[in-house]
């Protein structure tokens, strides 16, 4: 071998030796869960990685029910979830040797969402408690006295899966500890096809993240009770807990972040991360100055 090849062979080894090191020195930190926190996990994710390019955030969705099970499964470094994990779910990552930790990373105003000709801008929670509640009795809009144009009469009512913490966190907020929705809901995979089936469709009416709200959907204001004032759901009235249907969101990690992950979450805490989640549709944590 000629020293020129040598050469050239020892320059190719050392540059395979350093992307191998490069490339193992890189940290990825698995993300999965919720549905409704999947567009911010997402832009965290892909800002994060702009200042700290050594750690890779792989963000994910399919649900809360989904991101839990991977935490209690250890499969995950943080799980979100727009509900809280409940007891049987945490004894059952404690008997595999896993810690959940409960990080409070923002707030969300669960919207309610009706196609752009329904005539009202208000409904009650009883009222939509008597739509998706078993038994409600309200299976047309005329049971409610609403008269939609372009509507056959039937109420499409609109949900999301029974792994979704928004289907969760409704099912207690609306119909109660103990209430079940009623049969033959179109349940949803994600926040994203509610309102894209509400937008299609006059006799229809869904929930989701506010968020997801786009100028093709009517936001309705909610009233604890008819007749009573309805509150608009909005970031502010999310963060003082005024909007009824408003609720925490959640990172959960295994034990107390640490290393990396807690430089991550850290950073999600930091005025930039909580104006990140501002810019997606959310309530901060706290309140925050945004450029």
């Amino acid at each position: 071998m000629t020293s020129k090849s040598m050469l050239l062979s020892l320059s190719l080894a050392v540059a395979a030796a350093l992307a191998s090191g490069t490339a193992s020195a890189r940290t990825e930190i698995q993300n999965k869960g919720s549905d409704t926190l999947v567009n911010v996990a997402q832009s965290w994710a892909e800002q994060y990685g702009k200042i700290n390019p050594n750690v890779a955030v792989a963000v994910s969705g399919g649900g809360s029910g989904t991101g839990i099970a991977a935490l209690i499964n250890g499969t995950v470094d943080i799980a979100n979830a727009s509900r809280k994990m409940k007891d049987k779910e945490i004894k059952e990552a404690e008997a595999k040797g896993h810690h959940p930790v409960e990080n409070v990373v923002g707030y969300d105003a669960l919207a309610i969402f009706v196609n752009k000709k329904f005539p009202l801008d208000s409904i009650s929670i009883p009222e939509l408690a008597k739509i998706y509640g078993r038994d409600g009795g309200a299976t047309k809009w005329s049971d409610l006295g609403i008269t939609i144009p372009g509507c056959k009469n039937e109420i499409v009512v609109v949900s999301r899966q029974n792994n979704s913490g928004t289907y969760a966190y409704f099912q207690e907020a609306v119909l109660g500890e103990k209430g079940k929705f009623r049969q033959g809901t179109l349940d949803m995979h994600g926040s994203k096809d509610v309102a894209d089936l509400v937008e299609k469709t006059p006799c229809a009416i869904g929930y989701s993240g506010l968020a997801y709200a786009t100028e093709h959907l009517k936001t309705l204001c909610i009233a604890t009770e008819k007749g009573k004032p309805c509150v608009k759901p909005t970031e502010d009235t999310a963060f003082d807990g005024t909007y009824p249907i408003a609720r925490p969101l959640f990172m959960y990690t295994d034990g107390k972040p640490k290393d990396d992950v807690k430089k991550y979450m850290d950073w999600i805490m930091s005025d930039v991360g909580q104006c990140i989640l501002a810019k997606e549709g959310y309530a901060p944590v706290k309140k925050v100055t945004c450029k």
